[in-house]
């Protein structure tokens, strides 16, 4: 069982070393930072380069991120590859229901449309973790928990915290969610820009980047987080406009 309190992650001004220095330390210490739910400039609505991501990440005392961009992979892929130990391949799926559904530790695309049911079937065909997030999300985020119970048993993970979401009771409904159904505990920034990395840490044990250590990780660990700023949600209808309408280079 993991516990959930609200407070704001440290932040480190540091040189590469230091943090490295840090991260170490930690590990020491048996913690394991981790943001099972983020995005980079392979979302359609995010801006942010992908190392510039790993590196924000790593300065906010993070060990270990999953990049789960929507409906995309290769961003993942290509960061998994050059950062083996740092990143966690994801892919946040739109489902036919219009839900969102994350595949993580993936190592092939799922299409977009896909049924709910048949995504998760896929996932652990990949020999991936099936995590559900923010399942009280209201709209075509998660349907305002139409469907949550029947979606929550088949997945391994259930996000208990998004810092996105601005109403208690969504994250509190999930909470009770996994609880109801002896899920494991996740949680993320669901981060679209580089400011809101840091919001949310899933506090584990040190253990490698596999989907199965993950999973043992997982059943001890512990969530802090804060809810990020309403205005991010203006820098993704920013970041949508500009790819949409990208501004000519002159």
């Amino acid at each position: 069982m993991c516990s959930q309190i609200t407070a704001h992650s440290k932040t480190f001004n540091s040189s590469a070393d230091e943090l490295l220095k840090e991260l170490q330390s930690r590990a020491n210490m048996g913690t394991l930072c981790m943001d099972l739910h983020l995005h980079t400039a392979g979302s359609f609505d995010c801006l942010s380069d992908p190392d510039a991501v790993l590196d924000t990440a790593l300065e906010q005392g993070l060990g270990r991120i999953a990049i789960t961009d929507h409906n995309e992979l290769d961003v993942a892929l290509q960061m998994a590859d050059a950062y083996p130990d740092l990143v966690i391949p994801g892919e946040e799926i739109k489902t036919e229901e219009s839900i969102d559904v994350i595949g993580l530790y993936l190592s092939e695309l799922i299409p977009k449309g896909t049924p709910a049911i048949e995504t998760i079937e896929r996932i652990r065909e990949q020999g991936g973790i099936p995590y559900l997030p923010h399942p009280y999300a209201a709209g075509k985020k998660g349907a305002g928990g139409r469907f949550a119970e029947k979606l929550a048993p088949l997945c391994d993970v259930v996000e208990i915290f998004n810092a996105r979401l601005h109403q208690p009771k969504q994250n509190r409904l999930a909470g009770e969610l996994a609880e109801r159904h002896g899920s494991l505990c996740g949680a993320g920034s669901d981060a679209h820009t580089l400011g809101e990395l840091g919001s949310v840490s899933v506090e584990v044990q040190p253990h490698p980047n596999q989907a199965s250590a993950l999973r043992l990780a997982l059943a001890k660990g512990r969530i802090t987080g804060s809810v990020s700023s309403h205005l991010v949600h203006i820098a993704s209808t920013w970041a949508k406009f500009r790819k949409k309408f990208p501004i000519a280079q002159t």
